[in-house]
């Protein structure tokens, strides 16, 4: 059976006695009812899994040792950053959750034109803060040690005209060719993904202007969330791990 893996945002080595944080001490201790003497796996963002015994046990306080440290080779090759605008309900909380399953490492939410969400100020925080959690608990059931990071929401123009080294594709559905027919030798790529009623022509001609190519996924229109995870898969697929 599957060890639990558990995130915690502090230093970790080998030997060292940590007590896990309040989320972490609750889903050990109060959901998973885990003994001193069992193991868990802990992870803090750097590369590595902790190998650990849980050293003290209780509905709100868990103790662990670590006894033992490996590195995770589970990161893609391909280094993925994905601007998406912003969508309404929890398609957003679904597309940040499976787009860290398939490997993603930087998430940009973004503002367009045809953008249905209203957010600023200190609902916004909350926003980026929930997201932040979905992309942690998306690498503890992925098995990913390497958290993405959800940046703070910015305009479109301002993400789109970033220096970046990266190669810069928007999906359009009037494009030439998919993601299949480019010369993909960049292992660097920013992927823009409009919003459910797609980028205004002023959008679509400014990110031409940037130096975006525009990439077709096929013959049917997709939605916002199923555009970004289908994009996702064919780029680990031709640049990545899978397949």
């Amino acid at each position: 059976m599957r060890i639990p893996r558990i995130y915690q945002a502090t230093e970790l080595a080998l030997n060292c006695h940590v007590s896990l944080d309040e989320d972490g001490a609750a889903h050990i201790g109060r959901v998973l009812r885990m003994n001193a003497g069992e193991q868990i796996s802990v992870f803090n963002g750097d590369g590595h899994d902790y190998v650990a015994r849980i050293t003290e046990s209780g509905k709100k306080h868990v103790s662990i040792e670590i006894i033992d440290v490996k590195v995770n080779h589970s990161e893609s090759p391909l280094n993925l950053h994905l601007g998406q605008v912003i969508s309404r309900g929890d398609r957003m909380d679904f597309t940040i959750q499976k787009s860290v399953e398939l490997g993603v490492n930087t998430i940009t939410p973004l503002f367009s034109e045809r953008c249905g969400v209203k957010l600023s100020g200190e609902r916004l925080e909350k926003k980026i803060h929930q997201w932040q959690k979905i992309a942690i608990s998306a690498c503890e059931q992925s098995g990913r040690s390497v958290v993405p990071i959800i940046r703070p929401a910015m305009e479109l123009q301002h993400w789109c005209s970033e220096a970046t080294a990266a190669l810069k594709l928007n999906l359009h559905p009037r494009a030439a060719s998919g993601i299949s027919g480019l010369s993909l030798d960049n292992r660097r790529v920013r992927l823009l993904i409009g919003p459910e009623g797609g980028l205004s022509p002023e959008e679509i001609a400014m990110t031409e202007n940037y130096q975006f190519t525009d990439v077709l996924l096929g013959p049917r229109v997709l939605r916002t969330e199923t555009a970004s995870l289908t994009a996702i898969s064919l780029l680990q697929l031709h640049l990545g791990d899978l397949g």
